[in-house]
């Protein structure tokens, strides 16, 4: 059977580019079959992400460095769709949710979210949030050093109905098509009889993340997740079995590499959370890490999350040096227009996402935490609640009234002034402590728990974190105005010998 794919269009290049995509979704099935199509059908996507990038940098109306961030990251997404059909069995379900609602729907459409957009723009006057991430249990089966939820043996809870409501409110209000579970352990999450497999199911036309330490993956909740083709887990690793068992447990390393055996013979997408400090940075972005983890263990994305000094025992001491961080921004750089995996670094690549996103974000898409307590706030790592959604709901009101809140309204005007400066600085807590104290002192969120009001009530702690920013911005204004401004090639940026010594012998499995 010849499958004719017609690319000529009178149209803009990103219109032609989402009718291409969209074809693409169409033949997926047929594409994970035909090698000779598949290729022909993956360069000729390449080329129009090429050429509606040039248009871009033709037209001048966004920083040379900050498109081609976006481009790169668009090529390393188009090459984790051809690794999902070539590498993966995938289910059907699968082929549906990664191809129909993650990049269709997420990516390129946004029919939902665009429906919900002219309502709440008039209302509102920016575009609405994009996602929740939600934390519906603080129990844990891991004690991990460090950990920012403080989690253990603990049985706080957010109930079924409430997690199912904000799903359902996040989808009909925000037209949002994805939600982030954290937690605690996603999967140790019961309540009245109900799982966090069972709110993908109920919700099968939403994209579900769920952040998991992978050690509750058997056989059969592999296969639950194959069929349900719409919750992908990203799997904790702090780098090799030394890293890893060290933080996490004696064993925690060797049961997470049995995990992903299980859902890669399962055929179901997985990534990797990689919690970089002081003592990893160098190791979980090593080549030899990432291509073990990416192409040896099969892993279609990764995090990167940067060590916040909040939850247990929370210290400066663990958090990466500035130096560490600007040569890990360009190492993570380097590793995606090289290798072109998928890899976020939740501070260093503001530049894909207009910068800071929490609080609901200024228009450009942003998120809300909500804990099993209930307690939004506006950020996993800033942990001071505006309001409590078990009180929203008993006084009648929904997540837009949680939007309108005066101490996350604050943050997203800040946000709007900082977003044409430099972002790779665009964490409020970390890179701007003294915003979010002003912030806090005119509207008194509450802590989230004792660890938060610990760190409020610390002037060493204060003190630190605006030491920290102080340096970082010096070394990293450099940066952007060599990169983002001027236009050059990462890896060509002088980041004034911040590359960390990196040791001789790495540890492996």
């Amino acid at each position: 059977m010849t499958t004719k794919i017609s690319t000529t269009t009178s149209s803009t290049p990103s219109r032609r580019l989402t009718l291409l995509t969209n074809r693409v979704v169409e033949l997926a099935p047929l594409l994970a079959r035909s090698q000779t199509t598949r290729h022909w059908i993956v360069r000729t996507i390449e080329s129009q992400i090429h050429e509606q990038f040039n248009a871009q940098r033709l037209a001048g109306n966004d920083l040379p460095g900050l498109i081609a961030d976006q481009e790169a990251f668009a090529l390393a997404l188009l090459r984790v769709a051809e690794r999902a059909l070539t590498e993966y069995h995938l289910s059907k379900p699968w082929l549906q949710g990664l191809f129909n609602t993650l990049i269709r729907d997420l990516f390129l459409e946004k029919q939902r979210r665009r429906e919900a957009a002219k309502a709440f723009r008039a209302q509102y006057g920016y575009d609405q949030p994009s996602f929740l991430t939600i934390s519906p249990f603080k129990g844990c089966n891991l004690r991990c050093v460090g950990c920012y939820a403080d989690s253990g043996a603990n049985s706080q809870k957010l109930e079924w109905e409430i997690v199912d409501r904000l799903v359902t409110e996040a989808e009909t209000l925000w037209g949002a098509q994805f939600i982030v579970i954290s937690g605690g352990e996603p999967l140790a999450y019961r309540s009245q009889g109900k799982t966090i497999l069972d709110l993908a199911a109920a919700h099968p036309e939403t994209f579900f993340l769920m952040y998991t330490n992978g050690t509750l993956i058997s056989d059969k909740v592999a296969q639950r997740l194959s069929e349900l083709g719409n919750l992908t887990p990203a799997i904790s690793l702090e780098g090799w079995r030394e890293q890893t068992d060290q933080r996490r447990g004696h064993g925690v390393f060797d049961n997470v590499m049995a995990a992903m055996d299980r859902l890669y013979q399962a055929g179901v997408p997985f990534g990797v959370s990689l919690t970089a400090t002081r003592h990893n940075a160098e190791i979980i972005l090593s080549e030899e890490f990432i291509d073990y983890i990416f192409f040896e263990r099969h892993a279609l994305y990764g995090w990167i999350f940067q060590y916040m000094p909040i939850g247990r025992s929370f210290t400066l001491d663990l958090m990466p040096t500035p130096q560490q961080r600007l040569w890990m921004w360009q190492q993570s750089w380097r590793l995606i227009r090289e290798k072109r995996i998928l890899l976020a670094d939740f501070w260093n690549h503001g530049t894909l996402v207009g910068g800071c996103i929490s609080a609901g974000g200024y228009g450009k898409g942003g998120y809300f935490y909500v804990d099993w307590n209930g307690n939004i706030s506006p950020c996993v790592f800033v942990p001071y609640a505006a309001v409590n959604i078990k009180d929203v709901y008993a006084r009648g009101g929904n997540l837009n009234d949680v939007y309108r809140e005066p101490f996350f309204a604050g943050i997203r005007r800040w946000q709007a002034s900082y977003q044409h400066q430099n972002l790779l600085a665009p964490c409020l807590i970390r890179d701007h402590h003294d915003v979010l104290r002003r912030l806090i002192k005119e509207h008194e969120p509450e802590p989230s728990d004792e660890n938060a009001r610990a760190a409020l009530l610390d002037p060493s702690y204060a003190e630190g974190l605006m030491n920290y920013a102080r340096t970082y911005q010096e070394m990293a204004d450099r940066v952007w105005q060599h990169t983002y401004v001027e236009g050059h090639a990462p890896e060509t940026t002088d980041i004034q010998n911040a590359q960390p010594h990196v040791p001789e012998v790495i540890s492996t499995p």
